[in-house]
């Protein structure tokens, strides 16, 4: 009985032995991804900020003090609102005077010159007629040529006298030389009253405010910052690698800090023409339309520019590349229960996942986390426990694997 048990026993530690050197020769256990065809999308992952269109710096024409500040920062304007007030006490003393000038033109210098156009030309009437009657007496012999003379004399004295009111009133008309300075100062006058009154150009928002009632102001300081009403743009620095695969019109998801959680869409509308050769970027702008109602000038934005989608793709994860050189690189596949180096060819990448072109197959299978397994030896037995792949919608996938080129 005690032979019987012994044998018994021996015979489990030799099964259990057995179990153990079939299990060792199976290879260890190795996360793995068991790949299929599934949509792949391709995006430039990039961190900008929201720019209006246009702005516009607000300053004062002339030097004067505050007198009042109607707007502040984030008040929305319209084209001719009245943003700041200058005191204009002696701009408006030149208007009224300019006025009061053209006023006694009107009604005081203008209707005496007419007056004494008339008393002129009364007069030189009456010399005529003076020397006509001397003439006719001279003739007669009854009046002496030094008395005609004199008669001429007073008769050309008055032409000329008539001849200078003529011009005179003529001076004084409509159009003429001496009424146009004068509406012309009235009109200068005010021009310089009206640049007391700062006033919007156009509609818009208000940025900044660098004034307050009180201050004194000059010519060539900023008061205010309007971003005038239009094109809301998103604008975004990448690395140049990016240029390839960037192109006018693309679509981008976009979304910010602030609200993480309210993507809005946005389109590529502008690549620059030039290079930043200290940074190495160039600056895309990307049209937003519509534009959300909580965005704010300046607002942090992170955009995700689609470049390229596949319907159906052979998608390798990006962790289970290894020595990725352009569109070349290496995976570690499992086949047989035994690994093997297969060299792929690469197409679109994505954020979490690169498709593959050629090497690869449906259902073929590979190690995750390739780069800390790469000095697995080819031929090695191993045994998998099959992954979930990414999901390309999830919008946190690109955190947890990056591209195997950087996008920036």
């Amino acid at each position: 009985m005690r032979i019987r048990k012994l044998y018994l026993f021996l015979g489990g530690g030799v099964l259990l032995l057995g179990a153990l050197v079939w299990w060792q020769l199976q290879g260890p256990v190795l996360p793995a991804y068991e790949l299929s065809l599934r949509p792949l999308q391709q995006v430039v992952v990039a961190t900008g900020r929201v720019s209006s269109l246009s702005r516009t710096q607000i300053g004062s024409e002339i030097t004067g003090v505050v007198l009042e500040r109607r707007v502040q920062e984030g008040d929305v304007v319209k084209a001719g609102d009245v943003l700041v007030v200058l005191r204009s006490d002696d701009l408006n003393a030149r208007v009224r005077e300019a006025q009061a000038a053209l006023q006694t033109l009107e009604q005081s210098t203008r209707p005496q010159a007419a007056a004494a156009l008339r008393q002129a030309e009364a007069q030189l009437a009456q010399a005529l007629r003076e020397h006509q009657r001397r003439s006719e007496l001279f003739a007669q012999q009854l009046v002496s040529r030094e008395t005609v003379e004199q008669s001429a004399q007073a008769e050309t004295v008055a032409r000329s006298a008539a001849e200078r009111a003529r011009l005179a009133v003529e001076a004084l008309a409509a159009g003429r030389s001496e009424p146009a300075q004068l509406r012309e100062r009235l009109q200068a006058a005010v021009a310089a009253q009206a640049r007391s009154v700062l006033r919007s150009p156009a509609s818009g928002v208000v940025l900044t405010r660098n004034v307050e009632p009180g201050d004194l102001v000059q010519p060539g300081r900023v008061l205010l910052e309007i971003a005038l009403q239009g094109d809301t743009e998103i604008v975004v620095p990448v690395d140049e690698k990016n240029l390839s695969v960037l192109a006018l019109g693309q679509s981008a998801q976009c979304v910010t800090d602030a609200w993480p959680q309210r993507p809005f869409a946005a389109r590529l509308n502008f690549i620059a023409p030039s290079i930043d050769a200290q940074r190495g970027v160039v600056e895309l702008r990307l049209k937003v339309d519509p534009v959300p109602g909580y965005l704010r000038q300046d607002m942090t934005v992170s955009v995700n520019i689609l470049t390229a989608q596949r319907a159906q793709a052979l998608a390798v994860p990006n962790d289970a590349l290894v020595a990725v050189q352009g569109t070349a690189a290496t995976v570690l596949r499992v086949r047989g229960g035994r690994l093997t180096h297969v060299p792929v060819q690469l197409g679109l990448r994505g954020l979490a996942m690169t498709e593959v072109v050629k090497g690869l197959a449906p259902g073929d299978r590979v190690l995750a986390g390739a780069d800390a397994q790469q000095q697995q030896a080819d031929g090695k037995r191993v045994r998998v426990a099959l992954q979930l792949l990414p999901d390309p919608a999830d919008s946190t996938a690109g955190q947890r694997s990056e591209l195997p080129v950087k996008f920036d």
